[in-house]
């Protein structure tokens, strides 16, 4: 038994509120979404700060994706939408412009196929690979055709120049996920231009196989 949706609609709005007063999204960026017991979802509505994101407000689609009440969702609604319908086991959606993983994805020498350095095992136990994909332009629905075309083999996304996008199991493993994701990114542009003690790929191994990552190549 899951929480209600009252509960949902709350820590949603919680969660969001958290990274915003941290500073992980600002202004009217970033968008959440989640899974509701009866297969639905619930949105974080257009042109909304996760700093004040009203509960009784939040988009909410029916298990078949028709639109049934609040406002208007984000516009980056076919990024989760992608992430839904290609990960089974995806059951939250979360979307930031955090500083430094944008950094981050600027930086020239970065892996696309696997975008953090091995530098803590936390990033790789709750993301996986990360996987960078190209500049769009905001809102272009091909960024989530992107996100489709990885056929559900990643649970995290790092659009260049724009923000990373996680989905996980449920609202808070999503944003959980996130804040791993910004908090390496933001270590590798600390140690950036030092020779720094990296995990190496037996490490990295013993951690894929120990915790049972995602880590296809």
């Amino acid at each position: 038994m899951g929480m209600t949706e009252n509960a949902l609609r709350e820590k949603i709005c919680e969660l969001a509120r958290s990274m915003f007063d941290r500073g992980l999204t600002s202004g009217s960026t970033g968008n959440i979404s989640s899974r509701t017991e009866d297969g639905g979802l619930l949105v974080s509505p257009t042109g909304t700060s996760f700093g004040r994101l009203d509960p009784g407000r939040l988009s909410r689609f029916d298990a078949n994706g028709n639109f049934v009440s609040g406002d208007q969702p984000t516009k980056e609604m076919p990024l989760h939408t992608a992430f839904y319908d290609t990960r089974s086991s995806a059951g939250a959606v979360v979307h930031l412009h955090s500083c430094h993983s944008v950094a981050w994805s600027l930086m020239p020498d970065v892996d696309e196929e696997n975008f953090l350095p091995p530098l803590t095992p936390y990033a790789i136990m709750k993301l996986g690979k990360v996987k960078l994909l190209p500049f769009f332009r905001p809102g272009d629905p091909a960024m989530g055709e992107a996100v489709r075309g990885l056929a559900g083999k990643r649970s995290a996304v790092m659009l260049a120049n724009h923000g990373p996008v996680v989905a996980g199991k449920d609202v808070e493993a999503a944003c959980n996920a996130i804040e791993e994701l910004e908090e390496t990114a933001r270590l590798a542009i600390l140690l950036r231009g030092y020779d720094a003690r990296i995990l190496n790929s037996e490490q990295v191994s013993d951690l894929v196989t120990h915790f049972d990552v995602e880590w296809d190549d």
